[in-house]
């Protein structure tokens, strides 16, 4: 098949076709999703074109940002991907040990860059006592994971543990702000947002700086909106449809998300499929989730298909929370991070403190106690059964 390959340098960014043949035909690291039609390809190639344009101040960058592009944070193993450059959010904990938002306009985000003159730089204040670091998420096959009926998280919430296992995950549920509904989060490490268009509306402006129709507004902690006029003259917002195609760039990163195929898997041998037996033994299965369906769709590529996420998209407190609420997350809890493209993913846990694999294993507590004690009791040979199937995904 041919695959489109973005290549980057501080520089430029440039388009190739070259042939090539994923793994056991499956789609490799960055491709788009197999079976969409050429108009749909046209907004993948749109989108890819958009998340890895290096953003200036004239474009409205800053004036406090993490990234010039989205590329910067999403790119291993390939553009889409996870990536090393860590957000920071800080918050604060009362006398008696409950969570205080340091300022509720401006949530818990504290960007590590800003533009010249460096006027409106955040920084964090000595009453925080809570300080947070996240690693990017990877992209790869969110269009399906988007297509996902609230439904289906729904009817995995099991918040009072009726089945007495001690897990007791439960559904996101979250305004949507793009369009207003009641929905179940499922993207971002706290489950913050339903929509894909909301999700990189939401990058876009905290991460880069960038103002857009659904977040129209900057945010710098402790910024004034006197000093921030005097720092970003560009008018707000800054997101603006471009005059030949009529799309903003907050379209043309859900498009590029949306057609984002997922990693196919690894080798599948006997060691591996033992391996899986040995995951649904231990009680990992229990929140990471083999598969979930997505829903009817007028487009086949959507339409009803299984989901290899290894994930049911729910918060759960398994003790590597990071102390901060977000939306309906609680301070301790995460959303299950789905396990497909585990193989190319290091570092691991939310702050990328894990190592490896069997790091983030026994950093598990809370909910996953049971889980993880029935891990280490494992014998080395199931546990190297185990670990192929991991490496394996």
């Amino acid at each position: 098949m041919k695959r489109l390959i973005a290549l980057t340098t501080c520089a430029y960014v440039a388009w190739l076709w070259i042939d090539v043949a994923g793994q056991n035909g499956r789609p490799l690291p960055g491709d788009p999703l197999p079976g969409i039609n050429g108009s749909e390809f046209e907004e993948f190639r749109l989108g890819l074109k958009d998340f890895t344009e290096v953003e200036t101040a004239e474009d409205g960058l800053g004036p406090a940002f993490n990234g010039s592009s989205c590329a910067v944070c999403h790119s291993v193993p390939a553009i889409g991907g996870a990536g090393v450059v860590a957000e920071v959010r800080a918050a604060r904990r009362d006398e008696r040990g409950e969570f205080v938002e340091l300022a509720p306009t401006s949530g818990s985000l504290f960007q590590i860059f800003s533009i010249p003159t460096h006027t409106c730089q955040p920084t964090i204040p000595p009453e925080a006592n809570v300080i947070s670091r996240r690693v990017p998420i990877p992209l790869f096959g969110a269009g399906l994971v988007e297509a996902i009926p609230d439904e289906v998280l729904i009817a995995l919430d099991d918040a009072d543990d009726r089945d007495r296992d001690g897990v007791s995950g439960r559904a996101a549920i979250i305004v949507d702000i793009a369009t207003g509904h009641r929905r179940v989060g499922r993207f971002g490490w706290k489950a913050q947002h339903a929509t894909l268009l909301a999700f990189g509306a939401d990058a876009y402006r905290n991460e880069m700086g960038i103002t857009n129709d659904l977040f129209p507004e900057e945010l710098a902690f402790g910024i004034s909106k006197e000093q921030m006029k005097l720092c970003d003259r560009i008018p707000d917002p800054e997101d603006r449809p471009d005059p030949r195609t009529r799309r903003r760039g907050i379209d043309n990163f859900e498009s590029f998300m949306k057609f984002l195929a997922p990693v196919g898997r690894g080798v599948i041998d006997e060691s591996v499929r033992a391996g899986e037996t040995v995951f649904g033994a231990v009680g990992c299965a229990a929140c990471h989730v083999p598969s979930l369906q997505t829903g009817p769709s007028s487009n086949p590529v959507f339409h009803r298909k299984t989901v290899p996420l290894f994930s049911d998209l729910l918060l759960h407190d398994v003790e590597t929370g990071d102390g901060i609420r977000q939306e309906a997350a609680g301070p301790q809890e995460f959303r299950t991070p789905a396990l497909w493209g585990l193989r190319l993913r290091r570092p691991l846990l939310h702050d990328g403190t894990a190592a490896t694999i069997e790091d983030a294993i026994v950093r598990h507590g809370g909910e996953a106690l049971s889980a993880r004690s029935r891990f280490l009791s494992l014998s080395s040979e199931q546990r190297n059964t185990l670990l192929a199937f991991l490496k394996s995904l």
